[in-house]
C-alpha cells in the first residue's frame, strides 16, 4: 500500500505491538473459521479534509489534506478487522483500478477473507467524494448496482459467530434470515427513512436479530417516542439488545432477555471526521458482545473506538487499531484533568486486554492513496 508525499511508511500493522485476540478464552477446535461475515457494497473514498469551510458555488476551494481509502461496507469490515475479528466480506469489486486497490488494501492490507468476493468484468468501482469541514462532511457518489451473478445464487453466509445487516424498510434479505438459523448472531443498524412512515413492522429482518443500533432519532421515530431512552425500552421487545446512540451524550442500552440497562458518556475529543464512526461503534459492540462482556464495556469500549476514529479522517482510514487503544489508554492516564479513579473504573477491562509496551501519543497514521506505483525492479 502507498502513502502520500512526507508521510511516514508505517503501517497499521506496525503499529500493533501484539496481536489481541479479544475471544482467545472462547475458542474452540469446533468454532466457525468466519467471526463476523457482512456484505454489501464497496466503494472508493477520496477524502479531502482541511477545507476551512463549505464549497461555495462558483469558485474553487483548496484542501489541505487528501487521502483514498475502500469505503461503504469496507468501512465496517475493516472496523472489525482491526479489532481481531476474524471478517469475511461478499462484495462486487469492479475490474478497472479503484476495485484492484480496494481488493489489495482489504484482503493483504487487512486481512480480510474476500473468498465469497468477486471481480465483475465490465463493472466500474463506485466512488464516492467525501468533504469533511467543521466537523461535518458532505458527501457526493456516483455508481451503478453490481450486475446478478449467472446460475446458481452466490454460496453465503457462511457458517459464523455473527453478521452485521444494515435493515431496509419494506425489504428483507434472504441471507440474514440464513445465517441466523446457522446460528449467527445478527447485529443491524438502519438508515434515514425517506418514506416517512417509519413503520417498525417494516423492518422484517429485526425479527431475526440480536442487536439493533439505531440513532436517537431514528429510535424515536420507529417508536413513536419522545424520549431516546424509552425508544431503547420499546426496541427491547424486538430484539434482545437495544442500542440507541445519543451522540455527543454516549450511549443507552436494554437488555431486553434480563431488563439490565447500562448508559455510557461519551468521550469528548476534537473531531476531525465523522465519516465511518458509526461503523467503527457497532464493530466495538459487536466485539464485545461476542467477548460476552458485561453490557456497560461494551458500550464504553463501542464509544471509545467511535471517538478514536473521528480524530482521524476516512472511513476505513479512521478504524483504530489496538496498538491506538492501547496508546490512548496510556495517555489518558497521565493526562492533567483527567479522574484517575474515574477512569479505571469505566476502562479496568481495558488492562487484560492491551499490549504493555510504552507508545507515544498521538500516533501517526500512514495515508493511503491513489496513483503512485511501485519503483520497477533493476
Amino acid at each position: 500500500m502507498s502513502t502520500t508525499t512526507g508521510e511516514p511508511a508505517v503501517t497499521d500493522r506496525d503499529i500493533d505491538l501484539a496481536d489481541v485476540d479479544p475471544l482467545v478464552r472462547l475458542r474452540e477446535p469446533s468454532d466457525p473459521d468466519c467471526d463476523v461475515f457482512l456484505t454489501g457494497t464497496v466503494f472508493l473514498d477520496i477524502i479531502f479534509t482541511g477545507l476551512d469551510s463549505a464549497p461555495v458555488r462558483g469558485t474553487e476551494s483548496w484542501a489541505r489534506g487528501m487521502g483514498s481509502s475502500p469505503g461503504g461496507v469496507a468501512n465496517m469490515a475493516t472496523a472489525l478487522a482491526r479489532l481481531g475479528l476474524r471478517t469475511s466480506l461478499a462484495a462486487a469489486f469492479g475490474d478497472d483500478h479503484y476495485g484492484e486497490y480496494c481488493w489489495d488494501a482489504l484482503e493483504q492490507g487487512e486481512g480480510i477473507d474476500l473468498g465469497l468476493s468477486r471481480t465483475v468484468p465490465g463493472w466500474h468501482s463506485p466512488v464516492t467524494v467525501s468533504m469533511a469541514y467543521e466537523g461535518e462532511r458532505t458527501m457526493v457518489s456516483h455508481g451503478h448496482a453490481a450486475p446478478p451473478v449467472d446460475g446458481a445464487p452466490p454460496a453465503y453466509p457462511p457458517r459464523a459467530r455473527a453478521a452485521v445487516a444494515s435493515l431496509v424498510p419494506g425489504r428483507s434479505e434472504e441471507w440474514v434470515a440464513r445465517a441466523a438459523r446457522g446460528g449467527a448472531k445478527i447485529f443491524a443498524d438502519v438508515g434515514w427513512d425517506d418514506t416517512g412512515r417509519w413503520d417498525l413492522a417494516g423492518l422484517t429482518d429485526l425479527e431475526h436479530c440480536e442487536a439493533f443500533l439505531p440513532n436517537a432519532a431514528e429510535a424515536m421515530r420507529y417508536t413513536r417516542t419522545d424520549c431516546p431512552r424509552a425508544a431503547a425500552h420499546a426496541l427491547a421487545d424486538k430484539v434482545r439488545y437495544a442500542v440507541v446512540t445519543l451522540g455527543s451524550e454516549g450511549a443507552y442500552a436494554v437488555d431486553g432477555a434480563t431488563g439490565e440497562t447500562a448508559e455510557v458518556p461519551a468521550i469528548q475529543v476534537s473531531a476531525l471526521d465523522p465519516t465511518g464512526a458509526g461503523d467503527v461503534f457497532v464493530a466495538g459492540f459487536v466485539t464485545g458482545t461476542l467477548a460476552d462482556w458485561p453490557l456497560a464495556d461494551r458500550l464504553a469500549f463501542a464509544g471509545l473506538t467511535a471517538a478514536l476514529s473521528v480524530q482521524e479522517f476516512g472511513g476505513s482510514l479512521s478504524a483504530p487499531t489496538w496498538g491506538e487503544i492501547a496508546a490512548w489508554w496510556q495517555h489518558v492516564q497521565g493526562h492533567e484533568g483527567q479522574d484517575p479513579a474515574a477512569l479505571r473504573a469505566r476502562y479496568a477491562f481495558l488492562e487484560r486486554l492491551l499490549p504493555g509496551q510504552d507508545r507515544p501519543w498521538p500516533l501517526r497514521r500512514a495515508v493511503p492513496t491513489i496513483g503512485f506505483r511501485p519503483a520497477p525492479a533493476p
